[in-house]
Protein backbone atom coordinates (compact mmCIF):
# COMPACT_ATOMS: atom_id res chain seq x y z
CA UNK A 1 0.00 0.00 0.00
CA UNK A 2 3.09 2.23 0.71
CA UNK A 3 4.69 1.96 -2.78
CA UNK A 4 1.55 2.51 -4.16
CA UNK A 5 0.59 5.65 -2.26
CA UNK A 6 4.51 6.78 -3.00
CA UNK A 7 4.07 6.23 -6.46
CA UNK A 8 1.40 8.19 -6.57
CA UNK A 9 2.56 10.84 -5.04
CA UNK A 10 5.52 11.03 -7.03
CA UNK A 11 3.61 10.76 -10.47
CA UNK A 12 1.48 13.69 -8.99
CA UNK A 13 4.82 15.82 -8.58
CA UNK A 14 6.05 14.92 -11.98
CA UNK A 15 2.33 15.62 -13.50
CA UNK A 16 2.13 19.20 -11.38
CA UNK A 17 5.56 19.68 -12.34
CA UNK A 18 5.23 19.14 -16.10
CA UNK A 19 1.59 21.28 -15.61
CA UNK A 20 3.87 24.14 -14.59
CA UNK A 21 6.46 24.14 -17.17
CA UNK A 22 3.66 23.36 -20.21
CA UNK A 23 2.11 26.77 -18.82
CA UNK A 24 5.39 28.62 -18.71
CA UNK A 25 5.87 27.55 -22.48
CA UNK A 26 2.62 28.28 -23.42
CA UNK A 27 3.05 32.02 -21.73
CA UNK A 28 6.22 32.97 -22.92
CA UNK A 29 5.66 31.03 -26.54
CA UNK A 30 2.41 33.37 -27.15
CA UNK A 31 4.38 36.46 -26.71
CA UNK A 32 6.30 37.75 -29.92
CA UNK A 33 9.65 39.48 -28.39
CA UNK A 34 9.77 43.06 -30.10
CA UNK A 35 12.14 42.89 -33.31
CA UNK A 36 15.65 43.57 -32.73
CA UNK A 37 17.23 46.79 -33.94
CA UNK A 38 19.18 45.56 -37.24
CA UNK A 39 23.33 46.34 -36.75
CA UNK A 40 24.50 48.89 -39.35
CA UNK A 41 27.60 48.17 -41.06
CA UNK A 42 30.01 50.63 -39.37
CA UNK A 43 32.36 51.64 -42.12
CA UNK A 44 30.80 51.59 -45.62
CA UNK A 45 31.34 54.39 -47.95
CA UNK A 46 31.54 55.33 -51.94
CA UNK A 47 34.31 54.95 -53.28
CA UNK A 48 36.39 52.50 -51.12
CA UNK A 49 39.82 53.08 -49.13
CA UNK A 50 42.17 53.79 -49.87
CA UNK A 51 40.59 56.25 -52.00
CA UNK A 52 39.06 59.39 -50.19
CA UNK A 53 35.10 58.50 -49.19
CA UNK A 54 33.03 60.81 -50.60
CA UNK A 55 29.37 59.21 -49.41
CA UNK A 56 29.23 56.98 -45.97
CA UNK A 57 26.16 55.01 -45.98
CA UNK A 58 24.11 55.54 -41.79
CA UNK A 59 21.53 53.85 -41.30
CA UNK A 60 17.97 52.61 -42.53
CA UNK A 61 14.66 53.07 -41.57
CA UNK A 62 11.54 50.74 -42.06
CA UNK A 63 9.15 51.89 -39.55
CA UNK A 64 8.74 51.12 -35.17
CA UNK A 65 10.94 47.95 -36.07
CA UNK A 66 13.67 50.21 -35.95
CA UNK A 67 13.66 51.86 -32.16
CA UNK A 68 14.19 50.15 -29.09
CA UNK A 69 10.86 50.53 -26.65
CA UNK A 70 12.04 51.50 -22.89
CA UNK A 71 9.35 48.83 -21.46
CA UNK A 72 9.51 45.78 -23.82
CA UNK A 73 10.35 43.42 -21.06
CA UNK A 74 7.35 44.17 -18.98
CA UNK A 75 4.91 44.21 -22.11
CA UNK A 76 6.23 40.74 -23.34
CA UNK A 77 5.89 39.47 -19.75
CA UNK A 78 2.10 40.65 -19.84
CA UNK A 79 2.24 39.69 -23.98
CA UNK A 80 1.35 43.05 -25.19
CA UNK A 81 2.88 43.21 -28.63
CA UNK A 82 3.58 46.36 -30.39
CA UNK A 83 3.48 46.25 -34.04
CA UNK A 84 3.69 49.57 -35.03
CA UNK A 85 3.57 51.25 -37.95
CA UNK A 86 5.87 50.08 -41.35
CA UNK A 87 6.82 51.21 -44.70
CA UNK A 88 5.13 49.39 -47.54
CA UNK A 89 5.18 51.10 -50.83
CA UNK A 90 6.70 54.04 -50.22
CA UNK A 91 7.85 57.06 -53.03
CA UNK A 92 8.71 60.16 -51.41
CA UNK A 93 10.87 61.82 -48.34
CA UNK A 94 11.67 64.60 -46.73
CA UNK A 95 12.93 65.94 -43.31
CA UNK A 96 11.88 68.80 -41.58
CA UNK A 97 14.04 71.98 -40.98
CA UNK A 98 16.08 70.46 -38.00
CA UNK A 99 16.05 67.15 -39.13
CA UNK A 100 14.03 65.44 -36.18
CA UNK A 101 11.12 64.38 -38.25
CA UNK A 102 11.30 62.37 -41.43
CA UNK A 103 8.06 62.29 -43.68
CA UNK A 104 7.60 59.29 -46.18
CA UNK A 105 4.38 58.69 -48.77
CA UNK A 106 3.47 55.93 -48.88
CA UNK A 107 0.72 54.75 -51.63
CA UNK A 108 -0.35 51.49 -50.17
CA UNK A 109 -0.85 53.01 -46.73
CA UNK A 110 -2.68 56.27 -48.31
CA UNK A 111 -0.57 58.42 -46.17
CA UNK A 112 1.84 60.24 -44.90
CA UNK A 113 4.15 57.97 -42.46
CA UNK A 114 6.18 60.26 -39.58
CA UNK A 115 9.16 59.16 -38.06
CA UNK A 116 9.87 61.26 -34.86
CA UNK A 117 13.57 60.47 -34.47
CA UNK A 118 13.99 62.06 -31.49
CA UNK A 119 10.88 60.59 -29.65
CA UNK A 120 11.67 57.26 -31.56
CA UNK A 121 7.83 57.11 -32.87
CA UNK A 122 6.67 56.01 -36.07
CA UNK A 123 2.71 57.15 -36.75
CA UNK A 124 0.52 58.27 -39.79
CA UNK A 125 -0.20 62.12 -40.24
CA UNK A 126 -3.74 62.32 -38.97
CA UNK A 127 -5.15 64.75 -41.44
CA UNK A 128 -8.83 65.99 -41.38
CA UNK A 129 -12.10 64.99 -43.65
CA UNK A 130 -10.96 67.39 -46.53
CA UNK A 131 -6.79 66.07 -46.97
CA UNK A 132 -7.28 62.02 -47.24
CA UNK A 133 -4.96 61.01 -50.04
CA UNK A 134 -5.63 58.44 -53.01
CA UNK A 135 -2.15 58.29 -54.67
CA UNK A 136 0.42 60.11 -52.06
CA UNK A 137 4.05 60.46 -54.19
CA UNK A 138 6.18 63.70 -53.27
CA UNK A 139 6.29 65.11 -50.04
CA UNK A 140 8.49 68.30 -48.97
CA UNK A 141 8.14 70.33 -45.58
CA UNK A 142 9.09 74.21 -45.56
CA UNK A 143 10.40 76.16 -42.95
CA UNK A 144 7.21 76.30 -41.16
CA UNK A 145 6.56 72.99 -40.90
CA UNK A 146 3.93 72.77 -43.27
CA UNK A 147 3.44 69.71 -45.46
CA UNK A 148 3.11 69.39 -48.97
CA UNK A 149 2.11 65.98 -50.88
CA UNK A 150 1.35 65.56 -54.37
CA UNK A 151 -1.53 63.31 -54.73
CA UNK A 152 -1.48 61.73 -58.16
CA UNK A 153 -4.72 60.14 -58.52
CA UNK A 154 -6.22 62.50 -56.74
CA UNK A 155 -5.15 65.36 -59.62
CA UNK A 156 -3.94 67.68 -56.58
CA UNK A 157 -1.18 69.03 -54.65
CA UNK A 158 -2.53 68.76 -50.65
CA UNK A 159 -0.72 71.11 -47.84
CA UNK A 160 -1.07 70.39 -44.39
CA UNK A 161 -0.63 72.32 -40.80
CA UNK A 162 2.26 70.58 -39.03
CA UNK A 163 -0.94 68.95 -36.82
CA UNK A 164 -1.97 67.47 -40.22
CA UNK A 165 -5.37 70.16 -40.79
CA UNK A 166 -5.65 70.57 -44.16
CA UNK A 167 -4.52 74.21 -45.17
CA UNK A 168 -5.32 74.20 -48.97
CA UNK A 169 -5.67 72.23 -51.77
CA UNK A 170 -3.99 72.85 -55.20
CA UNK A 171 -5.03 71.76 -58.35
CA UNK A 172 -8.10 71.17 -61.00
CA UNK A 173 -9.23 74.54 -62.13
CA UNK A 174 -5.74 75.18 -63.40
CA UNK A 175 -6.19 71.70 -65.21
CA UNK A 176 -3.32 69.53 -63.22
CA UNK A 177 -3.82 66.13 -64.08
CA UNK A 178 -1.38 63.70 -62.53
CA UNK A 179 1.09 65.24 -60.05
CA UNK A 180 4.19 63.68 -59.36
CA UNK A 181 7.33 65.54 -58.49
CA UNK A 182 7.65 68.35 -56.11
CA UNK A 183 10.00 71.07 -55.03
CA UNK A 184 9.99 74.36 -52.90
CA UNK A 185 11.72 77.38 -53.23
CA UNK A 186 10.69 79.91 -50.30
CA UNK A 187 13.94 82.33 -51.14
CA UNK A 188 11.64 82.95 -54.38
CA UNK A 189 8.06 82.34 -52.99
CA UNK A 190 7.73 79.55 -55.77
CA UNK A 191 6.12 76.10 -55.69
CA UNK A 192 6.96 73.42 -58.50
CA UNK A 193 4.93 70.63 -59.18
CA UNK A 194 5.94 68.35 -62.22
CA UNK A 195 2.50 66.45 -64.12
CA UNK A 196 3.76 63.42 -65.71
CA UNK A 197 0.32 63.09 -67.89
CA UNK A 198 0.50 66.96 -69.56
CA UNK A 199 4.52 66.38 -69.41
CA UNK A 200 4.51 70.03 -67.83
CA UNK A 201 5.84 71.76 -64.92
CA UNK A 202 2.68 74.11 -63.23
CA UNK A 203 4.52 77.17 -61.25
CA UNK A 204 2.10 77.70 -57.76
CA UNK A 205 3.48 80.54 -55.38
CA UNK A 206 2.77 79.92 -51.48
CA UNK A 207 -0.14 81.18 -51.51
CA UNK A 208 -1.70 78.36 -53.72
CA UNK A 209 -2.17 81.43 -56.49
CA UNK A 210 -1.04 79.82 -60.10
CA UNK A 211 1.62 81.24 -61.85
CA UNK A 212 2.42 79.64 -64.74
CA UNK A 213 3.06 75.87 -66.51
CA UNK A 214 6.34 75.97 -68.96
CA UNK A 215 7.50 72.79 -71.69
CA UNK A 216 5.41 70.42 -73.55
CA UNK A 217 5.67 67.28 -74.87
CA UNK A 218 8.51 66.07 -77.42
CA UNK A 219 12.46 65.18 -77.48
CA UNK A 220 14.19 68.47 -78.15
CA UNK A 221 15.90 70.47 -75.34
CA UNK A 222 13.30 71.96 -72.95
CA UNK A 223 10.31 69.08 -74.35
CA UNK A 224 9.61 67.24 -71.30
CA UNK A 225 8.28 63.65 -71.71
CA UNK A 226 6.69 62.21 -68.51
CA UNK A 227 8.76 64.21 -66.11
CA UNK A 228 8.64 62.76 -62.62
CA UNK A 229 10.97 63.94 -60.19
CA UNK A 230 12.25 67.94 -59.86
CA UNK A 231 14.88 69.89 -57.37
CA UNK A 232 15.76 73.42 -57.12
CA UNK A 233 19.44 74.87 -56.36
CA UNK A 234 20.59 77.70 -54.18
CA UNK A 235 19.87 79.67 -57.64
CA UNK A 236 16.37 78.91 -57.93
CA UNK A 237 17.04 76.38 -60.89
CA UNK A 238 14.88 73.79 -61.36
CA UNK A 239 15.90 70.59 -62.22
CA UNK A 240 13.46 67.67 -63.89
CA UNK A 241 14.19 63.91 -64.11
CA UNK A 242 12.59 63.89 -68.06
CA UNK A 243 12.24 60.27 -67.85
CA UNK A 244 10.53 59.49 -71.32
CA UNK A 245 13.28 61.51 -72.68
CA UNK A 246 16.46 59.22 -69.92
CA UNK A 247 17.66 62.91 -69.29
CA UNK A 248 17.82 65.56 -66.75
CA UNK A 249 17.22 69.29 -67.98
CA UNK A 250 18.09 72.36 -66.16
CA UNK A 251 15.39 75.53 -66.42
CA UNK A 252 15.71 78.96 -64.64
CA UNK A 253 13.21 80.20 -61.94
CA UNK A 254 11.09 80.96 -64.74
CA UNK A 255 11.14 78.10 -67.05
CA UNK A 256 13.44 78.76 -69.50
CA UNK A 257 15.63 76.15 -70.81
CA UNK A 258 19.23 75.84 -69.94
CA UNK A 259 21.01 72.80 -70.14
CA UNK A 260 20.63 68.99 -69.65
CA UNK A 261 22.80 66.34 -69.41
CA UNK A 262 22.23 62.14 -69.92
CA UNK A 263 20.50 59.50 -72.50
CA UNK A 264 19.57 56.32 -72.55
CA UNK A 265 22.02 53.44 -71.96
CA UNK A 266 23.34 50.96 -69.80
CA UNK A 267 26.72 52.92 -69.23
CA UNK A 268 28.39 55.54 -66.27
CA UNK A 269 26.16 58.37 -66.88
CA UNK A 270 23.02 56.88 -68.87
CA UNK A 271 19.88 56.50 -67.55
CA UNK A 272 17.39 53.34 -67.89
CA UNK A 273 14.47 54.93 -65.75
CA UNK A 274 15.53 58.27 -63.71
CA UNK A 275 13.51 59.14 -60.60
CA UNK A 276 14.72 61.01 -57.73
CA UNK A 277 16.39 63.83 -57.70
CA UNK A 278 18.64 66.01 -55.20
CA UNK A 279 21.49 68.84 -54.73
CA UNK A 280 24.07 69.04 -52.11
CA UNK A 281 25.72 72.05 -50.70
CA UNK A 282 28.03 72.06 -53.21
CA UNK A 283 25.85 71.90 -56.21
CA UNK A 284 26.52 68.06 -56.99
CA UNK A 285 23.68 66.47 -58.62
CA UNK A 286 22.25 62.99 -57.27
CA UNK A 287 20.25 61.03 -59.89
CA UNK A 288 18.08 57.68 -58.81
CA UNK A 289 17.97 55.50 -61.25
CA UNK A 290 15.28 52.76 -60.39
CA UNK A 291 16.62 50.12 -63.18
CA UNK A 292 20.46 50.20 -62.65
CA UNK A 293 19.57 50.07 -58.79
CA UNK A 294 21.65 53.08 -57.61
CA UNK A 295 21.98 56.93 -57.41
CA UNK A 296 24.62 58.84 -59.70
CA UNK A 297 26.19 61.63 -59.00
CA UNK A 298 27.01 64.91 -61.36
CA UNK A 299 28.15 68.30 -61.43
CA UNK A 300 26.38 70.92 -63.07
CA UNK A 301 27.49 70.31 -66.27
CA UNK A 302 26.52 66.66 -66.22
CA UNK A 303 29.88 65.23 -66.08
CA UNK A 304 29.39 61.56 -63.88
CA UNK A 305 31.49 61.67 -60.40
CA UNK A 306 30.52 58.99 -59.14
CA UNK A 307 28.00 56.28 -58.48
CA UNK A 308 26.96 54.67 -55.18
CA UNK A 309 24.80 51.29 -54.83
CA UNK A 310 23.26 48.19 -56.94
CA UNK A 311 20.77 46.26 -56.89
CA UNK A 312 19.69 44.09 -53.99
CA UNK A 313 18.33 44.03 -50.14
CA UNK A 314 21.76 44.90 -48.24
CA UNK A 315 22.86 48.76 -47.18
CA UNK A 316 23.55 50.49 -49.65
CA UNK A 317 21.84 48.33 -52.31
CA UNK A 318 18.61 48.99 -53.68
CA UNK A 319 15.54 47.53 -55.23
CA UNK A 320 12.95 49.65 -57.85
CA UNK A 321 14.67 53.10 -55.45
CA UNK A 322 12.07 56.16 -56.01
CA UNK A 323 12.43 59.36 -54.29
CA UNK A 324 15.16 61.38 -52.52
CA UNK A 325 15.94 64.43 -50.57
CA UNK A 326 18.99 66.31 -49.24
CA UNK A 327 18.77 68.04 -46.06
CA UNK A 328 21.13 71.27 -45.31
CA UNK A 329 23.38 68.93 -43.17
CA UNK A 330 23.72 66.76 -46.68
CA UNK A 331 22.06 63.61 -45.62
CA UNK A 332 21.36 61.53 -48.09
CA UNK A 333 17.60 60.17 -48.17
CA UNK A 334 16.38 57.44 -50.29
CA UNK A 335 13.85 55.77 -50.64
CA UNK A 336 14.05 51.94 -51.75
CA UNK A 337 10.54 51.56 -52.86
CA UNK A 338 10.27 47.08 -52.95
CA UNK A 339 12.95 46.72 -49.93
CA UNK A 340 10.22 49.04 -47.93
CA UNK A 341 12.78 51.32 -46.64
CA UNK A 342 14.06 54.53 -46.36
CA UNK A 343 17.85 54.16 -46.70
CA UNK A 344 20.01 57.65 -45.17
CA UNK A 345 23.54 58.24 -46.36
CA UNK A 346 26.26 61.40 -45.49
CA UNK A 347 27.55 63.54 -48.48
CA UNK A 348 31.29 64.14 -46.89
CA UNK A 349 32.75 67.62 -48.14
CA UNK A 350 35.24 68.53 -50.39
CA UNK A 351 38.52 69.09 -48.51
CA UNK A 352 38.86 72.94 -47.82
CA UNK A 353 40.75 74.95 -51.19
CA UNK A 354 39.09 71.88 -53.58
CA UNK A 355 36.95 72.89 -56.26
CA UNK A 356 33.77 70.28 -56.68
CA UNK A 357 34.36 70.87 -60.38
CA UNK A 358 38.13 70.74 -60.52
CA UNK A 359 40.33 67.58 -62.02
CA UNK A 360 41.57 66.68 -58.62
CA UNK A 361 38.14 67.04 -56.68
CA UNK A 362 36.18 64.91 -59.49
CA UNK A 363 39.05 62.43 -59.20
CA UNK A 364 38.71 61.89 -55.31
CA UNK A 365 34.79 61.78 -55.54
CA UNK A 366 35.31 59.01 -58.18
CA UNK A 367 37.69 57.31 -57.15
CA UNK A 368 40.46 57.83 -59.88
Amino acid sequence: MSRLTNGIQRRCVWLVTGLLLVAVAGLTGCVTKPPKVREEPKNLVWPMPPEQPRIRYIKSYRGQMDFKRPDSFKDALLGIQHQGIHLSKPYGVAVNSDGSRMYVTDSKLRGVVIFDLEKKQVSMLKTDAMGGLASPVEVRVDSKGRIYVTDSFGGKLMIYKPNGETLRSIGGADGMKRPTGLALDEARNRIYVSDVVSHQIMVYDFDGNFIKRFSQRGSDPGDLNFPNNLAVDKDGKVYVTDSGNFRVQIFSPEGEYLSGFGQLGDGFGAFARPKGIAIDSDNHVYVLDAAFGNYQIFNTKGQLLLFVGAVGRGPGMFWLPAGMYIDKNDKVYVVDSLNKRVQVFQYIKEEEGESPTTPEAASKLDGG
